[in-house]
């Protein structure tokens, strides 16, 4: 079953921290790495990322779980720029037949592969640290969002567990009638997007319901809404998004200062 609850464990220092600082502070070190390709910036930031892992008390065991398609992602981005580049510069590392691997290949996809889990992963830790209704209270507290989208996103949120569910009793219900694809990879994948449209599907008419009833009850109108739980926006929290944005700026540094830097531009 997909799952959206926090694993944080309790009293952790840096998840403890208000849930708009810990977005702030992800988009902050994410999107500052997007500047360079090089793969020294990314590793550097990689490392720091594993390194405070426990101060937001997560377990290395629990991050490998949820970050398992990362990983896979950045195994396909290594293997495909490596097998199917058109640019072969540098020194010849592999050369037999069709497959030709260069030193400037490699670091290349590297590069790209590190940088997706850097920037992917800061969100991976928020939310596995942020239970979705503090979210929703901080974004309407704290960044002024619009009620509507600050419980639209928490009715997502928590909508997001009923579509393992779903994908289950729909698969259940057409084995039930007989509907298998076998060992037939085309029956399989043509199952597959049946499935999925059926998913679809059944996710607008559920949120076009949502949204209905959320009209209903007057999330649309002017009227200032009051909070239940006050979410305070302390000095740590403004620190916690400092020291990300410092130490994004040190891994571009340190990328800078070896002369590896690549910018994405120019």
């Amino acid at each position: 079953m997909i799952s959206i609850e926090p694993v944080a464990t309790p009293g952790a220092p840096l998840a403890r921290r208000n849930p708009v600082a810990k977005v702030a502070a992800a988009l902050v070190f994410s999107f500052t790495l997007l500047a360079t390709l090089d793969p020294v910036a990314p590793a550097i930031a990689l490392g720091v990322e594993l390194a405070v892992l426990p101060l937001f008390g997560i377990r290395y065991r629990v991050l490998a779980r949820r970050a398992a398609p990362l990983l896979l992602g950045a195994v396909g981005i290594v293997a495909t720029l490596v097998l199917f580049a058109a640019d072969h510069s540098g020194r010849v590392l592999v050369d037999a037949g069709p497959v030709l691997i260069t030193s400037g290949v490699l670091l290349t996809a590297l590069g790209l592969a590190l940088r997706m889990l850097a920037v992917a992963l800061p969100g991976v830790i928020v939310f596995a640290t942020t239970d979705p209704t503090d979210l929703a209270d901080a974004l309407i507290q704290n960044a002024k969002a619009p009620a509507r989208f600050a419980i639209g996103a928490l009715a997502a949120f928590r909508l997001v567990p009923l579509l393992g569910q779903e994908w289950q009793m729909i698969s259940m219900a057409r084995r039930a009638r007989g509907v298998d694809a076998g060992r037939n990879p085309l029956a399989r994948m043509r199952l597959f997007v049946s499935t999925a449209f059926a998913l679809l599907v059944g996710a607008i008419r559920r949120g076009a319901r949502l949204a209905v009833a959320m009209d209903a009850r007057g999330f649309d109108a002017g009227t200032p809404r009051t909070v239940a739980r006050r979410q305070r926006f302390r000095a740590a929290d403004g620190l916690l998004i400092a020291g990300a944005a410092a130490l994004a700026g040190a891994a571009l540094a340190v990328s800078i200062a070896l002369g590896a830097f690549r910018p994405l531009i120019g």
